[in-house]
């Protein structure tokens, strides 16, 4: 959860970021197999089902062990030319990728959640909603969590000039880089709106990041949307959560909301895998 700017998936976009949106990415290109290699980072925690007390106390069933990270990347970024867009990892392995977005929430029992679980998750930070706690984010950082860039305030980049969108960008990266010591690689609109237009294009590419990274499920409190008809997880999907707390999920909280989404990829038996683990940035 096609992205091309229009007043009515624009409507139904700004309902929520990323509620029952419909995006598919351009495709990255095709991959060989993954193959296992040594000293990967998939493979650097312990596997999920050496782990059985830290997922029951939590309430949970583990999931599958995350297979290695590919020799052969399967997304290649370059730092010239067209920035591209995708919502899925063109991949054989069984295994899904969690984003979650903006960092409204600062639940530290979900820190210590992600502590005990170590389940990867890539983020994409707000600098306006984050900026008064950069902290929160560190630990979660620290467990091998990337952080990238979803803009300065987080508003519908189609309805901005092209001068105002690059500042939303470049203004978010040189803040998250100063802050997290790395620069963001990834860049996600808010809402998905305007990911395929070239204005945002140029306007990631001048600021840092190599891609536009969308989704194709999202996780609402309890259940996903899904794009796909059936209704089904597909190896290399992207999935969309967001850091909320009992105010945005009818009383219920972040640890909750994630702990569900896990059952529900456990369920479809999905590993989860870290996205920069598939991703070649040269």
């Amino acid at each position: 959860m096609s992205c091309a700017a229009g007043a009515a998936v624009l409507l139904v976009a700004l309902t929520a970021c990323g509620s029952g949106a419909r995006h598919r990415g351009a495709q990255a290109p095709p991959s060989r197999p993954a193959s296992s290699a040594p000293g990967t980072t998939a493979a650097a925690a312990p596997a999920a089902r050496d782990r059985p007390a830290a997922w029951a106390k939590w309430g949970l069933k583990p999931l599958p062990a995350a297979p290695a990270a590919p020799a052969d990347k399967p997304v290649k970024l370059t730092a010239t030319g067209p920035v591209p867009v995708f919502s899925e990892v063109r991949t054989t392995d069984k295994v899904v990728f969690i984003t979650i977005d903006d960092g409204a929430e600062k639940d530290p029992k979900f820190v210590e959640m992600a502590t005990d679980l170590k389940v990867p998750f890539s983020m994409f930070l707000t600098r306006d909603i984050v900026r008064g706690d950069y902290g929160y984010f560190k630990p979660l950082q620290a467990l091998g969590n990337r952080i990238h860039n979803h803009s300065v305030d987080h508003p519908a980049m189609s309805r901005l000039s092209p001068e105002r969108q690059k500042s939303e960008v470049c203004e978010a990266q040189t803040a998250l880089t100063e802050q997290y010591g790395t620069a963001p690689t990834l860049f996600r609109p808010p809402y998905g709106d305007g990911a395929h237009t070239p204005s945002l294009g140029a306007a990631v590419r001048a600021c840092g990041p190599r891609a536009v990274v969308l989704w194709r499920e999202s996780m609402q409190i309890h259940d996903m949307q899904y794009q796909a008809a059936d209704k089904k997880l597909r190896p290399g999907d992207i999935i969309l959560a967001h850091f909320r707390g009992p105010k945005d999920l009818k009383g219920e909280t972040m640890t909750t909301m994630f702990g569900e989404l896990l059952a529900r990829i456990q369920e479809q038996g999905f590993a989860v895998g870290r996205l920069e683990d598939y991703i070649a940035a040269g």
